[in-house]
């Protein structure tokens, strides 16, 4: 799809990221100039292929930053911003990349006066108990008071070939004989997966949905988080042991592997509290149509992607033949 001649120029904050990369090949797909800003530019390089030569171009820019975040945004046409961290390390810490740089990318979106779209996540409260939470909360409403007319897309977990939840327990099901639930596993997710997150991010920039609202996607399955890894272990054809993890007891593990130096940790004491709560579209956004369903979107489901990427985790690869029914 064409849209012109000189198609607008699209800066995304966050596009070399795991989402980020999908969203990229859709607004490329679509004729947009796209202008990914990230950290480290150098890195990016696996972009290129994804649109035409010069169609792609990485900058750098920190949220942190405030100056290269005015310049990632100078003479853009819209924004999207993808940056998000799961775990605190250094200075990237919940309140300056979630909070106060999703402000500042606001700001600069106000003072160009083009349109922004700003990833979120289902549970963000500014009340929550959460660190990630809060912090989540706490820049909506800062993006909502400074361009109220930004688009917002809350997704629950998101799943694709590239996602930090269904490979991070595969390749602890290569070697471990027991996986942990933590909580007794009865936590709710409704995982979608990152191709219609993108999409729903593209349409955002067309503005063939409507712009100032928040939107929730997730997948057409509501899960336990046992019943995630139980469709993980069918999958890639493993018998494995669960080892139900009280939640007092998983935010000391939590809290102890967060501090352990140079590594980055399998759980944290601030995901344990987001595990207290499901992670499921909230009733108000079905009612209002704020949904892929709502949108005209049919979700993809677990079933059609899961084995295509995670195949690598069976016995013997592709060539595993007797699968756990």
């Amino acid at each position: 799809m064409t849209l012109s001649n000189e198609p607008k120029l699209i800066t995304v904050f966050g596009g070399s990221g795991f989402v980020g990369r999908y969203v990229v090949s859709a607004l490329a797909k679509r004729g947009y100039n796209v202008r990914v800003a990230v950290r480290r530019p150098d890195l990016a390089g696996f972009l290129q292929p994804l649109g035409n030569v010069g169609q792609i171009v990485a900058i750098q820019a920190n949220l942190r930053n405030r100056a290269s975040v005015d310049r990632a945004v100078k003479g853009s046409d819209h924004v999207i911003n993808l940056v998000g961290i799961l775990f605190e390390s250094g200075r990237n810490n919940f309140d300056s990349v979630q909070h106060f740089g999703a402000q500042a990318v606001a700001e600069a979106c106000r003072a160009e006066g083009i349109g922004l779209t700003h990833m979120s996540a289902i549970g963000a409260d500014s009340a929550g108990q959460s660190d990630y939470a809060s912090s989540k909360g706490l820049a909506e409403e800062a993006v909502r008071k400074i361009v109220p007319d930004a688009t917002i897309i809350r997704p629950s977990i998101i799943f694709g070939p590239e996602d930090g939840f269904f490979n991070k327990f595969g390749e602890m099901a290569r070697f471990s004989p027991a996986l942990p639930l933590v909580g007794g596993g009865e936590t709710r997710f409704q995982p979608v997966y990152v191709g219609d997150v993108a999409e729903v991010v593209a349409r955002s920039v067309d503005r063939t949905i409507e712009s100032g609202k928040t939107w929730e996607l997730g997948g057409p399955e509501v899960l336990s988080f046992k019943q995630c890894l139980e469709l993980l272990l069918q999958i890639i054809g493993r018998r494995r042991f669960f080892m139900p993890i009280p939640f007092w007891a998983a935010g000391i593990l939590g809290k102890i592997m967060q501090n352990v130096p140079f590594i980055e940790p399998a759980l944290t004491q601030d995901q344990v509290v987001l595990l207290r709560k499901d992670n499921v579209v909230s009733d108000e956004a079905q009612a209002d149509g704020r949904t892929l369903s709502g949108l005209g979107i049919e979700a993809t489901t677990l079933e059609a992607i899961l084995p295509s990427y995670l195949v690598r985790f069976r016995p013997a690869g592709q060539f595993t033949k007797d699968l756990i029914a």
